[in-house]
């Protein structure tokens, strides 16, 4: 199988997605006003965000990672993905709240095999 071919599901090729999952610790304390507000204005900014797709806020339950949440999300191709990097509410939030709120970061975009 070749990762760069589309897989072939029931109607036919299905075109590779994007998944773009961050995992992050805030500066906040858990359960605090702040992380609660944090959240919640990361789902309301970057779902208003055209072309995002089944995003998800998780929460980490291994004792393994101090990361403590994730944000998870899907984009059609990667056209779709760098319009949203690109898109002027992701650029804001990032350099108002995420630079500013989140103490450490993994982020990882792989696409669909």
């Amino acid at each position: 199988m070749n990762g760069n071919q589309p897989i072939q599901g029931g109607d036919g090729p299905m075109p590779p997605t994007i998944q773009h999952t961050v995992v992050f610790r805030l500066a906040h304390a858990p359960g605090s006003t702040e992380e609660a507000a944090f959240l919640a204005d990361a789902v309301r900014i970057l779902t208003g965000i055209p072309r995002v797709q089944d995003f998800t806020v998780n929460r980490q339950v291994s004792s393994k990672s101090p990361l403590a949440w994730q944000f998870s999300m899907v984009f059609a191709d990667r056209s779709a993905y760098a319009e949203y990097d690109a898109h002027p509410d992701h650029a804001a939030f990032v350099s108002e709240r995420w630079l500013s709120e989140v103490a450490a970061f993994q982020e990882y975009d792989y696409e669909a095999y």
